[in-house]
């Protein structure tokens, strides 16, 4: 099964978080962070939304940085994937 995304909506498959810190500290599961770095798996074809035009930037294989609490977390064949607009990613990784 795949997941295609709709107008300006993009499909992010977010890193692993944190499980010590540099220092050495192992972090409990309930205090690690939710992580802002992704990489995206989908992109939808943009298009007219909410009356505006919108022209996608990213493509799929960008690693980006995401909004801390944005997006809708989906499960699909065992896989964790967040679904974001385009205006939720803050940047891209080069």
């Amino acid at each position: 099964m795949t997941i295609k995304p709709l107008l300006d909506r993009v499909v992010v498959k977010t890193e692993e978080a944190e499980e010590t810190t540099k220092s050495g500290i192992v972090l409990t599961a309930a205090s690690q962070e939710k992580p802002q770095f992704a990489t995206i798996v989908a992109v939808g074809p943009g298009g007219l939304v909410d009356g505006k035009e919108v022209t996608m930037f990213v493509k799929v294989g960008d690693k980006v940085i995401t909004s801390r609490y944005s997006g809708t977390d989906v499960k699909l064949d065992g896989e964790e994937y967040s679904i974001v607009r385009q205006s939720d990613i803050l940047a891209i990784v080069e």
